[in-house]
């Protein structure tokens, strides 16, 4: 028996939003439209998607006991996730991030501020709370906890659920090797194999130890490959007016872990994640913007 669908142990962020009409050059001075503080961070938008979406979910990385922290803790636990393995170090600090969103292109630039302390800790949580979960999530944030996390979970013949977007996994081969559900965007794509085209990066990232790779192009839709058989196939982008693209790949990635771990099939689990991020795009914010299982079936 399983405690957890979906455990997380990577980065929880603040988001300071400000809203223009168009991103600015340098050295120009463009008036603010708006400005909103939200929670967001690959890991605990994943989470905040997953939950909302029906999966049990639980977080474990490390916070302190800082105003910033206590903002990402209750954030997390008005979504009803499990906080109760969370380390609390003096020196850890969720990131801060300054994001300017150019509302006429529906774009985002992210200007992170990192701490010192941050993500999984190296040797926490205890092995046996990271098997009670059916699929680990990890990022690329505490490489040396995310690693051994990810060796006990598949170990223990659990899924393992990567949203990777730093080079410096590709120095750590065994994290990235052990994930085994790979969802990527283009661009890391495209480091990560030397290929700029999205069906043959899958093919060079696919390999008998992988249940699933995809990479992502946004309003282009999806690539993925699931087998051998079937090649690689397809997932088109729901047509949707954009708003803010602000955490769709992390909805993403948070809708697909909810879809594995409530037994979907892979190319369903890929169409499920696209309607999500599809809706997380027509609304402002990042985890904010994360919808409901009632608005994702309503849309599907």
């Amino acid at each position: 028996m399983k405690t957890y669908d979906i455990l997380g142990l990577g980065i929880g962020t603040i988001d300071d939003l400000t809203y223009v009409e168009h991103f600015p050059l340098a050295n120009t001075k463009v008036p603010a439209l708006s400005r909103e503080r939200h929670c967001g961070g690959l890991t605990m938008t994943a989470l905040v998607a997953a939950a909302r979406l029906g999966a049990q979910c639980a977080y474990a990385g490390q916070l302190g006991h800082d105003a910033d922290s206590r903002e990402v803790l209750a954030a997390m636990e008005r979504e009803q996730i499990d906080t109760s393995h969370v380390v609390f170090l003096a020196d850890a600090r969720p990131v801060v991030s300054t994001i300017i969103v150019g509302e006429a292109e529906g774009t985002r630039n992210i200007f992170p501020l990192h701490s010192p302390v941050e993500g999984a800790h190296a040797s926490l949580p205890e092995a046996e709370v990271i098997r009670a979960a059916k699929v680990l999530f990890v990022d690329h944030i505490g490489i040396p906890g995310q690693t051994r996390a990810a060796r006990i979970s598949r170990e223990a013949g659990c899924d393992v659920v990567g949203d990777i977007e730093n080079k410096s996994v590709l120095e750590h081969r065994e994290l990235f090797d052990r994930v085994n559900h790979l969802i990527m965007s283009e661009e890391f794509a495209a480091l990560a194999t030397g290929s700029a085209d999205p069906v043959e990066a899958v093919q060079r990232l696919f390999s008998a130890s992988r249940s699933l790779v995809a990479v992502t192009r946004g309003p282009l839709g999806c690539w993925f490959q699931f087998d051998e058989a079937h090649g690689v196939l397809h997932q088109p982008a729901f047509p949707v007016a954009v708003v803010d693209t602000t955490g769709c790949g992390d909805v993403f990635h948070g809708a697909y872990a909810a879809a594995l771990a409530l037994g979907l099939p892979p190319a369903e689990r890929i169409r499920f994640a696209s309607a999500a991020a599809a809706l997380k795009a027509t609304r402002r914010g990042g985890q904010v913007g994360a919808p409901t299982r009632a608005q994702l079936d309503a849309l599907l």
